[in-house]
């Protein structure tokens, strides 16, 4: 179509058109100009049309704009219908997001743009499965008054390996998935069953995603092994949230050229810090150390050295080993092993700060006062040596039950580990009048046989020295954090937010209940928690006050926008101190070293775009570490539980739900469910804010925090789920008493 004189093109009038030619020699008029196009022309427009209105007819146009819209389509800003003519999406009439499947055969979809989530009846999602990409039209609203959505397209799927076991029946073959929220089972041809057995776990791919009128179809590319093998856990739990394990090819190649030991060139220009007497202090079982402490008195205080291994010297941006760090995003800690964010010649070789050998290390300096405060802080590039690995046991021993024969072992180290000790109880006193938060939460740990089987799961006892470690990386974490924010160079901060507006409304109905007040009004600080937190130690139902205080709270995440950590109660805090593990301290490293070279925010190669998606993405990545280490805790604890169905154990209620009661077994730590019909011959009222559950006949209550004696009824290993009932004693006394040992019969005003 000819162009007429003097009138203007697609181009001139697209007011991205500067942007777009900086990225293309012969561009096309924008995605948003397009967008804006087809909204103003207001029906859905075939391709031809879009060319025509957009002045575009040559052959390398017309390619260029087929790719734009198919690109588009895949990323939901438009949608093609039947007919092939392309409609805006929008959160009107058309909503692009991720489906969130149901077990029972139900999902929802997460609009990208935000707002509440659509309900996807079991019928429009056949042709879905958890975490695809679609577009769904508004239909209406359901009866629980949900908007409700209809599938109009599937922009991506995003399952193509699915981990479960595999059953056969009459030649075919299906895989349940170990994903529940993996709604469909997987159809296996006799020739994709690759010689698996019935009962065997195996990783199935997809080769036919499912449709409104089929179930998707695979073929079995690995088994795993039987049921119960040692170590399924972590291979199910790897696989089932996609952690990658090997290498790739680039990597290694790179790792090739690593020595075992520091350059003699990469020493120059640091200072050295070898005859300095730092120490690692970590776990028994640690095998990665990136950081070591070096502590002296001085007149004013304390000067406290926190040397971190320097990870950025060896992993460079751009390099395929930053690439997968990046993936990684961090290491995942399982029971049995590591899945490390870095290969191990350097996680736990080059960059590892191990005893008696030369390593390159970032660090903080700090000068700190006898009433705690950080009176100055510098950072410098160094080469140090650990004068002694120690763990936290023999540190506790020394500093605080003065355990004589180590004492003479470590003479040498002594002094300055009880500067360290002496300096961590200022800070200590410190972070209590800061208001830190101080949850009392238990860890718990696996210890397993000689066949590796489950022997018992015990608590991790903290000590000092596990306290005076934290207080020490705080530090050096908040000093990194003012460093930056000072030089207003762009930065992962580790952000933390206060209780949302309903959170807290909820929170404060609860506590009135039982004679409590929050104070801090509309906007609680930290210190107001911790406050509260003080004032309830040693009542009965302190755990259950605090537990409800810290489901109050969002979890903690990264973000270049600083809105402060609430939880630590500090104005700006970042991490530093374990680059070795965790992406976001390396990037605060490079961050750190672009300073010490004399740069600036204008010349920093990590703009605020895209340190954004960095930080969402590293979020991201721990919560799939969290969730991976969940799963394969959870199985192991259900295959503990095995051989006690039919056993007592007394316990406490650790949640409230519609359905049931979760509880806590005692000295066990493994949680199982009461479900509502095992509560006794009653109807049960749910009170979402009160966390409990009342009966209607009985006035009996449950409640959140309230100690129960219950028995294993049943384990089901695949669904990670341990059933309860009440025990005898306790289903009989229950109907005749409430919590406390008084029937309940009414509200407390």
């Amino acid at each position: 179509m000819a162009k007429r004189r003097g009138k203007k093109t697609a181009r001139d009038l697209d007011p991205y058109r500067a942007r777009e030619a900086k990225k293309y020699s012969n561009p096309i008029p924008s995605r948003e100009y397009i967008k804006d196009l087809v909204a103003r022309y207001g029906a859905p427009l075939m391709f031809a049309e879009l060319a025509e209105q957009m002045d575009l007819s040559g052959e390398d146009d017309l390619e260029a704009l087929r790719r734009r819209l198919n690109a588009m389509e895949r990323d939901g800003q438009l949608v093609r219908n039947r007919r092939g003519a392309f409609c805006l999406v929008n959160s009107k009439d058309l909503v692009v997001g991720r489906v969130i499947g149901h077990p029972d055969g139900f999902g929802f979809l997460k609009p990208d743009e935000g707002g509440d989530d659509l309900f996807l009846s079991p019928r429009q999602m056949r042709a879905l499965l958890h975490n695809d990409r679609a577009v769904v039209r508004v239909v209406g609203v359901d009866r629980r008054g949900r908007r409700e959505g209809a599938l109009v397209e599937v922009l991506e799927h995003n399952n193509h390996e699915v981990v479960g076991r595999l059953y056969r029946e009459a030649g075919v073959g299906f895989v349940t998935p170990d994903n529940k929220r993996l709604h469909q089972d997987i159809v296996i041809p006799e020739q994709g069953l690759g010689g698996a057995e019935h009962g065997q776990m195996v990783v199935a791919e997809i080769v036919e995603q499912p449709t409104a009128r089929s179930r998707p179809i695979g073929r079995i590319i690995e088994v795993l092994g039987d049921h119960m093998a040692p170590g399924m856990e972590t291979d199910i739990a790897i696989r089932t949230h996609e952690l990658p394990v090997a290498w790739p090819e680039a990597v290694e190649a790179e790792m090739a050229a690593f020595g075992a030991e520091v350059d003699e060139a990469a020493k120059e220009g640091r200072v050295d810090l070898r005859g300095l007497p730092l120490v690692t202090i970590d776990g028994a079982d640690a095998r990665d150390f990136d950081d070591a402490v070096y502590c002296e008195a001085k007149p004013k205080g304390w000067r406290l050295l926190v040397s971190i291994a320097d990870v950025s010297s060896y992993v460079r941006p751009g390099t395929a080993l930053d690439e997968e760090a990046q993936v990684r995003g961090n290491s995942v800690y399982f029971p049995d092993r590591v899945i490390p964010m870095l290969p191990e010649a350097l996680s736990n070789g080059l960059c590892s700060l191990n005893p008696g050998v030369d390593r390159l290390c970032m660090t903080c300096e700090l000068y700190i006062d006898r009433q705690g405060r950080i009176t100055r802080s510098r950072f410098f590039q160094a080469v140090m040596r650990s004068h002694a690995r120690l763990t936290y046991d023999e540190v506790a021993a020394m500093v605080v039950d003065g355990e004589p024969e180590l004492r003479r072992h470590h003479a040498g180290l002594l002094p300055h580990l009880q500067e360290l000790h002496a300096l961590y109880k200022v800070l200590y006193k410190t972070r209590s009048a800061r208001g830190a938060i101080d949850f009392d939460t238990t860890e718990t740990r696996i210890l397993f046989n000689a066949e590796q089987k489950v022997e018992r799961i015990v608590p991790v006892q903290r000590n000092d020295a596990h306290r005076m470690i934290e207080e020490c990386m705080l530090a050096a974490n908040v000093a990194a954090a003012k460093l930056l924010q000072r030089r207003r160079l762009p930065a992962l901060y580790r952000i933390h937010e206060g209780p949302s507006e309903q959170k807290l409304a909820d929170l404060r109905e609860f506590l009135a209940e039982l004679g409590l007040r929050l104070s801090g009004g509309k906007k609680p600080a930290a210190k107001d928690y911790a406050r509260l937190l003080d004032a309830v130690r040693g009542r009965p139902d302190a755990h259950l006050i605090q537990t409800v205080l810290l489901r109050s709270l969002a979890q903690a995440m990264y973000s270049p926008d600083n809105i402060g950590h609430f939880g630590l109660a500090y104005p700006v805090y970042t991490h530093f101190t374990s680059p070795i593990r965790r992406y976001p301290d390396l990037l605060v490293h490079r961050a750190i070293k672009h300073l010490l070279g004399g740069g600036t925010a204008e010349d920093f190669d990590y703009s605020l775009p895209r340190l954004q998606v960095l930080g969402e993405q590293c979020s991201s990545t721990e919560r799939r570490a969290d969730e991976a280490t969940r799963d394969a805790m959870d199985w192991l604890k259900c295959e503990y539980m095995l051989d006690k169905v039919g056993e007592e154990f007394g316990g406490i209620i650790t949640s409230v739900n519609s359905f049931g009661v979760f509880v806590e077994l005692d000295q066990i730590y493994v949680d199982g469910l009461v479900h509502i019909t095992a509560l006794g011959n009653d109807f049960y009222h749910f009170d979402p804010v009160g966390h409990r559950l009342t009966g209607e006949r009985s006035g009996m209550v449950y409640r959140l925090g309230d100690p129960v004696r219950v028995k294993v009824a049943a384990v089901n290993l695949d669904d990670r789920k341990i059933d309860f009932v009440l025990a005898d004693a306790e289903a009989e006394g229950g109907k005749r008493r409430g919590r406390g040992g008084r029937r309940r019969r009414s509200k407390r005003k």
